[in-house]
């Protein structure tokens, strides 16, 4: 007996030392919970953040997409909230940028906390209001709200309070934090108590904290994992060039010929237009896929994903709402149909596939005037790019170019290459007679192109250095991808092809003909044109040298400039002057600081306004507000300021703030509304003869709130499969008898003030007499 309680306290010592969930201290039901869904070992996200959250700090986190940051931040919350209690109002608050993201981390709470009573209740736009009076009514313990519909909900309720919240999470923070909610922010962190945790989870965060200081963070700890890998390493990526027009018969290539038919797909387009257009063409093709863009309707929204997620539909179109929040556990590939203008959207896109140990590929369009946002993208991910082999190469050493091509793969390198041509016009010619054959296609194809213009206005620009490289990036071959695709024949095709569209004639069409005629000894005008063509030859031969010159010497004298900062070195003594002086860099690598910082072009990636591009200026911030000598200029500054009508002045915004015409406030879908009271809470409390009380006890005990309801309590549609005790509330009115420790020191602290008032009462009686007189000493 004591020899197998001794072995299985060792197994017990070993598990909690181990480095599992075992040794984290979680709560019972929470560590079922955690088994039931099948986790054995932390990630390293959640190995670093976990224990952090755990012991009360503050937390700002990065990690990639798929890297299991929803389960560390809410494990932590269910630990600590624990159970359900009546009278405390709301304790945990989640704020995500968008409705999918918010329905994803319900689905992940309920798992999570299937043997817990806590209550959860989610308030996102696109749901009825009535049925959200209906679960707020019933004292969620936890709110899972994005932004704009949880605004309206504290505009609408005047007994909700957030107050009583004291762990608060901002999922995907750069995004929240960004221009978009800035508003709606500033009045939710307004109306949260001051002891409060906070946690701000994200793909991609910058390092500078100075951008959430509205979150009210205090002493937070910086967690940033995958700065090297942003997005997963067993994620195969590919990226082909090509015309606007031949997007269309490319992808429907890529999904006949390369993606498999059990292979899930998520492609992502510029506008909602785009995502109408194409289910259309594939309807036509006999393909059936599902959709998802921003102001569709939200049960229409969720038929789409659902049956997607059923493997019924095995084709996703999406617009960039669904880039944060869309988790399919067993996606196969992301198509990017219109190519990301900013590197943190690529690595939202793509963090879709390759989850949790799995291999995807992530196919990307380039079109001439993405290649700068191709150049940006590299720079943020810090990988090396170069263009496939052309078919001349390949023709001349196909093995050696082939060998080339997978140490280039295996070293982490990118390769970009085109789709072949002769495959392009063959799916092309189909895709006209579709769109000829129906007049929906035509008209939607107008649409697409209006919305495709007004899309590429508002776009943020790449940096001036990547559009100065891209005109020096050489002619790009085949992609490596359709080697196999293509045979030797077919590949001495495209060569001569590629040669053809090289040739430069010597000669332009009136020297030729000139000299056609003159070889015929015919007389005429043809014969003087060779003559004038020699004489315009001959003037202009001096201005293109003239210029090829001055060219020449521009580049000589940067070459100069760089040589110049190289000095020699000054050694002492007679026999170091006398040697020959050896050319040595002035900098002392140990020592010097250089005022661009080596991971400049990641944390510029990486940045939260939403208003700025990829190239914009670290230090703007700190450079003194002086009067812009030009329309841009001018322009920028004048937005900064926003014209109060009731103070009759102008106010300046703070960094990332917007004001909204009218006092409206920008929902998760990028609809204005409203922040006034509707009047539909009102309606819904006489029809329904419930109410809702939110505001939990303060510190003195007494109950703030009342949380009796009409009739006996009933579970809400989204709350926990709990135990017994969360079917029936008995004395729900009768106010809690546990005591917080705030509460139990002020009770203490009054205690000791009215025992030292009584005896200072005491020893004042004994010092006068009853007459008030001072007593005689003996």
């Amino acid at each position: 007996m004591g020899g197998e309680g001794g072995s299985s306290r060792k197994k017990k010592n070993k598990n909690a030392k181990s480095g599992g969930f075992e040794s984290l201290g979680l709560n019972p039901n929470v560590f079922r919970g955690v088994k039931r869904k099948g986790y054995k070992v932390p990630t390293p996200i959640q190995r670093k953040t976990m224990p952090l959250i755990l012991s009360g700090s503050d937390v700002v986190a990065m990690a990639r997409t798929g890297s299991g940051k929803t389960a560390a931040f809410l494990l932590p919350m269910l630990h600590r909230l624990n159970q359900h209690v009546p009278q405390s109002g709301v304790r945990a608050l989640i704020l995500s940028p968008t409705r999918d993201l918010a329905l994803q981390t319900l689905k992940f709470t309920k798992e999570l906390g299937h043997f817990t009573d806590l209550r959860v209740s989610l308030l996102v736009g696109g749901d009825s209001m009535e049925s959200q009076f209906e679960e707020l009514a019933q004292s969620p313990d936890i709110i899972i709200a994005t932004p704009g519909r949880l605004m309206h909900h504290l505009s609408e309720v005047d007994d909700m309070s957030l107050r009583s919240v004291e762990y608060v999470v901002f999922d995907e923070a750069d995004c929240l934090f960004g221009m978009g909610f800035a508003e709606q922010l500033h009045q939710i962190l307004a109306q949260l108590g001051e002891n409060r945790q906070t946690l701000l989870f994200s793909a991609t965060l910058p390092s500078a904290l100075a951008e959430f200081a509205k979150a009210g963070l205090r002493d937070p700890r910086l967690v940033r994992l995958d700065l090297e890998t942003k997005i997963s390493p067993d994620l195969k990526l590919a990226f082909f060039t090509l015309r606007q027009e031949e997007k269309y018969a490319a992808l429907l290539y890529l999904i006949r010929e390369h993606i498999g038919s059990d292979q899930q797909t998520l492609i992502f387009v510029s506008t909602k237009h785009h995502v109408e257009f194409l289910n259309v063409l594939f309807r036509h093709e006999g393909i059936e896929p599902s959709v998802c863009y921003g102001d569709m309707d939200q049960d229409a929204r969720k038929i789409h994903v659902s049956r997607f997620r059923a493997r019924k539909t095995m084709l996703l179109i999406v617009t960039d709402v669904a880039a944060r929040g869309i988790d399919i556990p067993l996606l196969d590939n992301v198509v990017n149909w219109d190519f990301p203008p900013k590197p943190k959207i690529f690595v939202h896109r793509v963090g879709r596939a390759a989850r949790a140990g799995r291999t995807g590929t992530a196919y990307s369009f380039v079109t001439s005037e993405d290649m700068a946002y191709l150049l940006d993208l590299h720079l943020f991910l810090s990988k090396p790019i170069k263009p496939a082999p052309t078919e001349e190469e390949v023709l001349l050493d196909m093995d050696g170019v082939m060998t080339r091509n997978d140490r280039a793969m295996v070293n982490g390198d990118t390769i970009y290459g085109r789709f072949p041509q002769k495959v392009i016009d063959l799916v092309s010619d189909r895709v006209r007679e579709i769109i000829d054959a129906s007049a929906e296609l035509e008209l939607l194809q107008r649409t697409c192109k209006n919305a495709f213009r007004l899309y590429s206005k508002t776009k943020p620009l790449p940096a001036k250095e990547s559009i100065r490289r891209v005109k020096d990036l050489p002619r790009e071959g085949l992609h490596p991808m359709f080697m196999n695709v293509l045979e030797k024949g077919e590949l001495t095709a495209l060569a001569f092809s590629e040669h053809l569209k090289k040739f430069r004639p010597k000669q332009t069409i009136l020297e030729a003909e000139g000299e056609a005629a003159k070889s015929k000894h015919q007389q005429g005008p043809s014969g003087q044109w060779v003559d004038v063509m020699k004489r315009k030859r001959a003037i202009h031969e001096n201005i293109i040298n003239l210029v090829r010159e001055q060219q020449q010497s521009k580049t000589n004298k940067e070459e100069e400039e760089i040589q110049s900062e190289i000095i020699p070195s000054m050694e002492k003594g007679k026999k170091a002057r006398d040697s020959k002086r050896k050319a040595q860099s002035f900098k002392d690598e140990d020592h010097y600081i250089s005022s661009i910082p080596n991971n400049q072009h990641m944390e510029a990636g990486l940045q939260v306004k939403a208003n700025e591009d990829f190239a914009s200026n670290r230090l703007e911030a700190a450079v003194l507000d002086l009067v812009a000598d030009d329309g841009t200029g001018i322009k920028k500054q004048r937005s900064m300021y926003h014209w109060d009508k009731r103070s009759k002045k102008y106010i300046k915004l703070n960094n990332g703030d917007h004001v909204a015409a009218n006092g409206k406030i920008k929902t998760e879908s990028g609809a204005k509304t409203k922040a006034t009271k509707t009047g539909i809470y009102k309606k819904w409390k006489e029809r329904s003869h419930g109410r809702i009380f939110l505001r939990g006890t303060n510190s003195d005990g007494d109950p703030r709130e009342s949380t009796s309801l009409a009739g006996p309590y009933q579970r809400g549609r989204r709350n926990f499969k709990g135990s017994k005790k969360q079917h029936s509330m008995p004395n729900a009115h009768v106010r809690s008898e546990i005591k917080d420790m705030d509460q139990i020191r002020k009770e203490r602290q009054t205690k000791a003030n009215r025992i030292s008032f009584v005896k200072s009462k005491s020893t004042k009686g004994k010092k006068f007499g009853r007459n008030g007189k001072k007593r005689k000493g003996k």
